[in-house]
């Protein structure tokens, strides 16, 4: 494999210089020049690496020399289209070429009316080339007057009143023109621009005047797309192209073949075309979009949507026009729900899988909520004049005067009903549901205790209508079972709020009744079944309560030595027989952690410490260790351990049987002087 192709490239190589050779030899020869251009042309498209090679032995500046100093145009023309297709397939052939000394021959041959059609068409081609893509040709065609000679050839080339494209000369002015259009196009985008944007902007005014005269696909897909790059964001020349009419001109054609889309599938992709054109000119200037709301694009764009041969490309842009139409604009935001609009974008937001068209309708959706949250709200206000709301008003309000009547009827009458109830209560002296007081001693703190105040008061609520008097009720606390009586207020009216006087009464194991407090209270109507009040039971203020100490009751696991102790002090209340157990534990506690720090006994290791029998007495003077020496098999689990375990001595204590008495400090110490005297015996 490797043979035939580097076989192959000896031939190509071969067949290049040949043809080079061919066309230095053979400068009479006009045709066989031609041919081997041709050739030449073939040879590079099959294989890249061709036109670096042609480039390299000099045959792209060969071919640059003959088409300036050729004498024969066909030879010219050949020339050139090598030279575009050269520097099409390569960048370098590109940039070699891209001088200003080309540009201004490509001059010559456009501005000479000798100068054929293709050799023109051959010259804007080779212009083409060299812009697209190109920066720096972007600038040579406008600092050698280039772009100028374009835009005169684009203004001249073509006629509108003998625009017949059978006839073979006006279809290679139309060829030429088209060729025109495109080199202009790669002359202000891609990079755009700017500079020759601004140049390019006086064409607006024949482009039209074009469109309006001949809308047909042939002269309006060249232009819009000279238009849409020319304008593209670059909002002067925007601006611009508005103030001359252009944008009222392709929303006449965009109309003209939105209702011809039907009849036929071509316009409707012009029409496509169009929108995108539009896109571009109101995309950064909102003011421009009232305009086409004269025109009701908004109305075509969602005729046009629904179309059979558009392609999701094509819906895409025509949904992204709608939603820049649509923002900040309420004509168009009218117009699109008026011709149901939303439920298009819905349909196109659920169907789709495309994240972009989704995206585009979602834009639509949100631009058009603010308006339709407006519009709901002016439906619902609008839905009746003004005679049938005042009617509505009058009527709606004598009723709700004749309900409030029935409701307020109804509530005295069950006020009277439970004050009855409540008096007819408290003369038989119903308190059978405190069962742990006495009815005597309840009645003499009742009626022996009240004040002269309480009794004023009483008074002067009985003095007033529509409320009612409320009473005081009575609670008890039973201690035997150590537990707390539920308090019940559910008391009198709601259309008043009256102080009361509240008698606090308590029976606490033979203790007697004492201590009364008075505060302010609202009533609130029992909710009871039965309707009857009940009267708010008083708490015992003067005895502190006594809850359960969790080391008297079981906590639902076994009691144990570990655990007892942690209970008792994590229970906020004790009994006296437990706190004096946690005293004595506290005491004992601190007692021995001082004799432990003063005597040095805190001790890390389980081999160092020891019965707290033997513990020494606070003054005893400390006894020296015997010292023992290492044995070799102490040596060997000491050496071991380090190499297993590292400086971990503690881990290294643990882990062998050394003897008793050892610590960590101690395998430190004879590891390093072990270390110490082999050092010194390897430097003997």
């Amino acid at each position: 494999m490797e043979n035939e192709d580097t076989k192959k490239v000896q031939e190509m190589k071969t067949d290049l210089n040949l043809l080079l050779e061919c066309l230095k030899y053979q400068m009479d020869n006009s045709t066989s020049q031609k041919e081997a251009l041709v050739t030449i042309h073939s040879i590079c498209q099959q294989n890249s690496d061709a036109g670096v090679y042609f480039r390299e032995i000099g045959g792209l500046i060969f071919v640059k020399n003959l088409a300036k100093s050729s004498e024969h145009s066909m030879v010219k023309e050949a020339a050139l289209f090598t030279l575009g297709a050269l520097a099409e397939e390569n960048v370098y052939s590109q940039q070699t070429l891209c001088t200003s000394d080309l540009f201004e021959d490509l001059i010559l041959f456009l501005s000479n009316d000798d100068s054929s059609t293709n050799l023109k068409r051959m010259s804007v081609y080779v212009i083409l080339v060299l812009v697209s893509n190109n920066r720096c040709g972007q600038t040579l065609v406008k600092e050698t007057g280039c772009i100028t000679v374009l835009s005169e050839l684009l203004r001249t080339v073509l006629s509108k009143h003998e625009l017949n494209l059978l006839d073979n000369k006006v279809f290679q002015n139309y060829q030429l023109w088209s060729s025109v259009c495109s080199a202009l196009c790669a002359c202000v985008n891609n990079p755009q621009n700017d500079e020759n944007q601004m140049f390019c902007c006086s064409l607006f005014p024949y482009a039209n005047d074009w469109l309006i005269s001949c809308m047909k696909p042939e002269i309006i897909r060249p232009l819009c797309s000279f238009i849409g790059l020319t304008l593209a964001n670059n909002t002067y020349v925007q601006k611009y192209f508005v103030s001359v009419g252009g944008l009222e001109v392709l929303s006449q054609v965009l109309v003209y073949l939105g209702s011809d889309s039907y009849k036929t599938v071509s316009n409707a992709k012009l029409a496509v075309v169009v929108t995108k054109t539009v896109d571009a000119c109101i995309a950064d200037n909102p003011t421009f979009r009232v305009i086409l709301s004269k025109y009701h694009i908004v109305s075509r764009l969602l005729a046009l949507l629904p179309h059979e041969s558009l392609d999701l490309g094509d819906k895409f842009s025509i949904i992204l026009a709608l939603g820049h139409c649509t923002e900040n604009c309420v004509e168009n935001q009218y117009d699109l729900i008026k011709n149901n609009g939303l439920p298009l974008m819905i349909q196109a937001l659920t169907d789709s899988q495309n994240e972009e068209l989704q995206k585009a309708a979602t834009f639509v959706l949100h631009n058009c909520r603010k308006i339709t949250e407006k519009l709901s709200l002016s439906v619902q206000e609008c839905s009746f004049d003004e005679n049938e709301a005042k009617q509505l008003k009058d009527t709606k309000a004598k009723e709700n005067l004749e309900e409030y009547w029935n409701t307020a009827k109804e509530i005295l009458h069950r006020i009277e009903k439970l004050e009855k109830e409540n008096e007819e209560k408290i003369q038989r002296g119903n308190y059978e549901h405190m069962p742990f007081m006495k009815r005597e001693n309840i009645l003499k703190h009742l009626y022996s205790g009240r004040t002269r105040d309480n009794r004023a008061e009483e008074d002067k609520d009985k003095k007033q209508p529509g409320q009612l008097q409320s009473s005081c009720d009575i609670t008890t606390k039973a201690c035997a079972n150590d537990k707390q009586v539920k308090t019940l207020l559910k008391s009198t009216s709601p259309l008043s709020e009256q102080k009361m006087t509240l008698r606090k009464v308590s029976s606490s194991c033979n203790q007697s009744l004492h201590e009364k407090t008075t505060f302010d209270k609202k009533n609130f109507v029992s909710k009871s079944s039965d309707g009857v009040f009940k009267y708010p039971i008083h708490i015992v203020r003067n005895k502190k309560q006594r809850l359960p100490v969790t080391g008297c009751i079981s906590v639902g696991k076994p009691l144990n030595s570990r655990n007892f102790s942690k209970l008792l002090h994590a229970c906020p209340y004790q009994c006296d027989r437990h706190r004096v157990i946690v005293d004595a534990e506290d005491r004992y506690k601190s007692e021995l952690r001082k004799s432990l720090i003063c005597n040095k006994k805190i001790l890390l290791t389980p081999r160092r410490r020891r019965k707290l029998s033997e513990s020494t007495i606070p003054g005893e003077i400390k006894k020296r260790r015997i010292r023992k020496n290492f044995t070799e098999e102490e040596v060997n689990y000491l050496f071991y351990g380090v190499k297993k375990m590292g400086n971990h001595w503690n881990s290294i204590l643990w882990s062998f049987p050394f003897q008793k008495g050892r610590t960590a400090v101690d395998l430190a110490h004879k590891y390093n002087n072990l270390i110490k005297i082999a050092k010194c015996t390897t430097r003997n």
